[in-house]
């Protein structure tokens, strides 16, 4: 008896795997795409259905899902399941078969100003990374099976979701963080005073929305679409069309700049020791979030549009 309670403390203390944005995030992501094709390719969207209705877990993951829900019409089943594709890599946690969880990140050395450094060198990031698996997934989504394109979809769409969350794209080194913070994921803070500790991983994480229900997770997607700051002509990072530029120039500079602020935000190592956000912490990397999920929307409908022809 102490043994298995003893093994249940030890799991309890593991880092969750990253997964970025919540899995209701990426579902908000999904709808964005969705909503961009509409207005500017609506001819994509059958053709993108009917890939992804070639997944060989459609009727495992998926059909009773969209079934479930009562008076959808056509289209919001559409928009369901772009949403419940662009989870699915998350989904499919531990499945032997299409796991990848390595894919879903790439841990470039951060090391914040004015902190001591690691004594020792920080690791290299894996060659298995999600710039490798969006390289991957995007010639087989041209080039695969029926069935491997719709599985490429899917990756891709949450590859692109990814890379706009700061911290998958990198792994703070500094004394206290010898073998890095993972993504923020052992960089422990409270949202206030009282509240539970978490990592600052999983704070970002969440920063979108909370729930996965379809009406929701829609609602919530037309709003970001349709605030004023991120109407296409004043989203200036569309300039940029390379997956690398994306994480390496635009996320990887966040990880400074927004999300560890130059290093003068503080963190604990343990739950114990967590710290309280600065108060105006919240509501600056919320707007900043809101602005990358979108950025993800639109440049998602592009690579998969691109990917259905």
């Amino acid at each position: 008896m102490r043994f298995a309670l003893w093994m249940v403390s030890v799991i309890l203390l593991i880092p969750a795997p990253a997964q970025a944005w919540n899995r209701p995030g990426h579902m908000v992501t999904a709808a964005i795409m969705y909503d961009v094709l509409k207005h500017e390719h609506p001819d994509s969207i059958p053709k993108i259905v009917a890939i992804l209705r070639e997944h060989p877990q459609y009727d495992v993951h998926w059909a009773h899902k969209i079934a479930a829900i009562p008076n959808m019409t056509d289209e919001n089943k559409d928009i369901y399941l772009f949403m419940l594709a662009a989870r699915w890599p998350d989904d499919i946690r531990k499945d032997s078969e299409y796991d990848h969880p390595e894919w879903h990140y790439i841990n470039l050395p951060y090391h914040p100003p004015g902190h001591a450094p690691s004594d020792q060198q920080p690791h290299a990031p894996k060659e298995d990374n999600i710039v490798r698996a969006f390289e991957l997934n995007k010639s087989r989504a041209k080039t695969g099976s029926a069935a491997e394109r719709a599985v490429a979809i899917c990756w891709l769409m949450h590859l692109i979701g990814d890379c706009h969350q700061p911290l998958h794209t990198s792994n703070l080194y500094s004394k206290e963080y010898p073998q890095g913070d993972h993504g923020g994921n052992l960089f422990y803070i409270r949202g206030r005073e009282n509240s539970e500790p978490i990592g600052l991983h999983k704070f970002w994480d969440d920063l979108i929305i909370g729930t996965d229900r379809f009406q929701s997770v829609h609602n919530e997607a037309t709003q970001l679409r349709l605030r004023p700051e991120f109407a296409k002509d004043k989203l200036n990072e569309l300039q940029s069309t390379n997956f690398e530029h994306w994480i390496k120039d635009e996320s990887f500079k966040l990880v400074d700049s927004a999300v560890y602020r130059h290093g003068t935000l503080k963190g604990g190592t343990t739950k114990e020791n967590a710290q309280v956000l600065p108060e105006d912490y919240p509501k600056a990397v919320k707007h900043i979030a809101e602005r990358r999920v979108v950025l993800a929307g639109y440049r998602m409908a592009d690579v998969v549009r691109q990917a259905a022809e």
